[in-house]
């Protein structure tokens, strides 16, 4: 969910603050879509970048980028799920832990929470109801310990889905610089300028949708998404055409 800072009266209504507060945390897939979206657009039209700038026919073009775009995407998407996992199995640990505490130290568990909460500025029989009030659940009483002792989200990301949207975006846009060089195979210089104009777009409206998820000015988030991919682009089209005259 974005974070807007425009404030309304019906916004904090009590029955509107009652349901923002009751939502579950879920995680947000957007971050790993931009992502693989972002790196799936740069990988791909900078191997076809170089490609042109060592002088490569369209075909060769073609080929190397779309043999890049499922072996980066695939493995970015495998990378995504590994970290994922091992935050979820971070949570999964903490959680136990916690249990296991409660379970076996309990008196000291809840001088955890009074210190907590003291910490935050509460004191006498306002903080010694705060710590009973949250000690009487359990479940409250270990996600407070989680998010407030650990620093972590109670709810994690599922693995797969993150990896699915990494790799799902990653090929969908990726594939877009190189549809003028799979469309036509004869080499042209305008084949790369289509190619070019493509991917400036994409990264803009990528960039424009990331800006929309944090409450950036997706305008300007726009902009420099388009430059820093524009900028790797560049960078291998430079270096081919380099290797390009030195060799060639």
């Amino acid at each position: 969910m974005p974070i807007t800072h425009a404030a309304t009266d019906a916004d904090h209504r009590p029955e509107a603050i009652q349901a923002r507060l009751s939502l579950r945390y879920r995680h947000s897939y957007l971050g790993d879509a931009v992502l693989g979206a972002i790196d799936g657009c740069v990988t791909t039209f900078a191997v076809v970048a170089g490609a042109v700038g060592a002088g490569f026919p369209n075909l060769v073009a073609a080929v190397l980028g779309v043999a890049n775009l499922v072996a980066d995407g695939f493995s970015m998407a495998v990378s995504n799920y590994q970290g994922t996992k091992s935050e979820r199995h971070l949570l999964d640990q903490v959680r136990a832990t916690e249990e296991h505490h409660i379970e076996k130290v309990p008196e000291g568990e809840r001088e955890e929470i009074r210190q907590i909460f003291s910490a935050k500025g509460f004191t006498g029989d306002t903080l010694e109801s705060i710590v009973e009030g949250i000690t009487s659940n359990r479940k409250v009483w270990i996600d407070t310990m989680i998010r407030e002792e650990w620093g972590l989200q109670v709810e994690g990301a599922n693995p797969m889905r993150a990896a699915l949207a990494t790799f799902a975006a990653f090929i969908v846009v990726g594939l877009l610089p190189l549809i003028p060089f799979l469309v036509t195979i004869t080499s042209t210089d305008r084949t790369f300028a289509v190619s070019a104009f493509i991917t400036a777009a994409a990264f803009f409206v990528v960039g424009y949708i990331k800006g929309k998820g944090t409450d950036k000015s997706p305008l300007l988030s726009g902009l420099e998404t388009m430059l820093s991919g524009g900028a790797a682009a560049l960078l291998a089209y430079l270096v081919a055409s380099w290797l390009h005259g030195l060799y060639g």
